[in-house]
């Protein structure tokens, strides 16, 4: 145990944002630079070293969080990121991106504020980086296998990277023209700077992963003949079939899927636009949709320079403190979250449904009609008498994903089958119906977190390695059964 007396003489201390008059002018972090690491030690001394550490049941990467904890007590940065790496290729990205179903489990967090497990994470793997203990891990020798890898976010990353180092020649194909998947385009820079990324990217090319970009599996090639070339193919597309709506007015022009707006944004930040096609300057803005995406497109709109944001949630407004219906310590709590995006400004309306949009005569969205909601009889049933309007200039959908791209041939071309959700469906071995054929992440598991990306991409590059060799040395955090904590 780290220290046995830290959780009683320390509180919890998260990372400290920027001011917001100061951070929606730029599309940097949100963080105060260099201002966690100096409280990390005392914060990861909170950690009780449980007998039966729930954390661990709470990640679906089963992190060695008590283990490293004791290292970032100890401000002993090789061991704790040595630990850390031992379960996840790429804490940066879970460190800044996932909601954090660890600390839900922390033991600590039944009766007190629970161990910041998230922000010793980033810690940890940033002073790894800065000292330069993060290296390729070049394989000893090739096993002349070849494998192809469709998609470059979390899930497809994770595959590779793990896939490359025993010994295989990987190749990941990806549709856009960078690499990293929503990473890249669907998350906002002021979440997590591409620059990670970037040197992860660079790390599995010394590694030996190949990457080939704009190539969409499908349509610029035909998935039969992709699978003559390769001995195994793991497909890691995501979900990305979004969610619409089919209000009256869906289609003035204006209102967009989220990920028609976000990446436009983010292509502005790569250098590709001087200003997004898909503005919200000077725009009263409507985000449909509660989630993580809608409050990415909040934070967007508002350093877009939006002349008004408003959220709306069909759902009620949860809760300030577990409900004992929301299922008892230490499964996930439904909460009420405010984001750094929501620190920065805007409306939230809860239950409250879309009932049609109203354009100008030049086909313009202006105007979203909406009314309260309620359950009746276990359905959400539109209130009497509650019917307004509010100004929407600019409309985005963050209503979530459905399953895998159908359109562009992938899913007909390798001859595959869905599951009862849509997803592609697969074995214990994360293998589908074609021999050699594996998935990973939201296109079999539906859409999800990050953190169940990457362990699911570990997870499939066991069953590919076997597949392969007959035997794999690889870990396997997860079998695609596994739902428990799931969120």
């Amino acid at each position: 145990m780290a220290d046995p007396k830290g959780f009683l003489n320390h509180g919890r201390e998260v990372a400290k944002t920027r001011p917001v008059g100061e951070r929606v002018k730029d599309w940097n972090e949100v963080y105060v630079p260099g201002s966690l690491l100096p409280i990390i030690s005392k914060q990861a001394s909170r950690c009780m070293d449980c007998g039966i550490p729930f954390c661990h049941n709470g990640c679906p990467l089963g992190n060695l969080i008590p283990e490293w904890n004791d290292y970032a007590y100890r401000e002993d940065w090789a061991a704790a990121q040595e630990r850390l790496h031992a379960t996840n290729n790429f804490p940066e990205f879970t460190g800044r991106l996932c909601p954090a179903p660890c600390e839900s489990a922390c033991v600590l967090g039944i009766n007190q504020p629970p161990v910041t497990i998230k922000n010793v994470e980033v810690s940890i793997i940033d002073k790894a980086w800065e000292t330069g203990d993060v290296a390729p891990q070049i394989p000893e020798r090739l096993s002349g296998k070849t494998v192809a890898v469709i998609g470059s976010g979390p899930a497809g990353l994770a595959a590779a990277q793990q896939l490359t180092r025993a010994g295989h020649t990987v190749a990941v194909y990806e549709r856009a023209d960078r690499v990293g998947g929503l990473l890249r385009y669907g998350i906002p820079e002021f979440k997590m700077e591409k620059r990670h990324i970037n040197r992860r990217i660079e790390q599995m090319r010394a590694e030996g992963t190949r990457f080939r970009t704009g190539v969409e599996i499908g349509r610029d090639i035909n998935a039969r003949d992709l699978k003559k070339r390769y001995d195994a193919i793991v497909i890691a597309a995501g979900a990305t079939t979004a969610r619409d709506l089919p209000a009256p007015g869906r289609e003035l022009k204006g209102i967009y899927q989220a990920m028609e707006f976000l990446p436009l944004a983010n292509k502005v930040q790569e250098g590709d636009y001087v200003t997004a096609p898909i503005s919200a300057e000077g725009k009263h803005v409507v985000v449909i949709g509660g989630g993580d995406t809608g409050a990415d497109c909040v934070g967007t709109a508002h350093r877009q320079g939006a002349a008004s944001v408003t959220q709306l949630e069909i759902m009620p407004r949860p809760n300030d403190e577990r409900h004992p219906a929301n299922q008892p310590w230490p499964t996930f709590p439904i909460l009420y979250k405010v984001t750094s995006a929501h620190e920065e400004g805007g409306e939230r309306i809860y239950s409250a449904s879309t009932t049609h949009f109203e354009g100008d005569e030049d086909g313009n969205v202006q105007w979203l009609h909406l009314a309260e909601v309620e359950f009746v009889d276990g359905r959400l049933t539109q209130k009497p008498g509650t019917e307004r309007r509010i100004p929407a200039q600019l409309v985005t959908l963050a209503m979530g994903f459905t399953g895998t791209d159908r359109e562009n041939g992938l899913v007909d071309q390798f001859g595959l089958e869905l599951d009862a959700r849509g997803n592609i469906a697969r074995d214990a071995e994360f293998q589908t119906n074609v021999p050699g054929v594996f998935v990973a992440g939201d296109a079999g598991r539906g859409q999800s977190l990050i953190v169940w990306a990457i362990a699911e991409g570990r997870s499939a590059a066991r069953g590919v390695d076997r597949h392969l060799t007959g035997a794999s040395d690889l870990p396997a955090p997860i079998r695609p059964t596994d739902r428990a904590l799931a969120v």
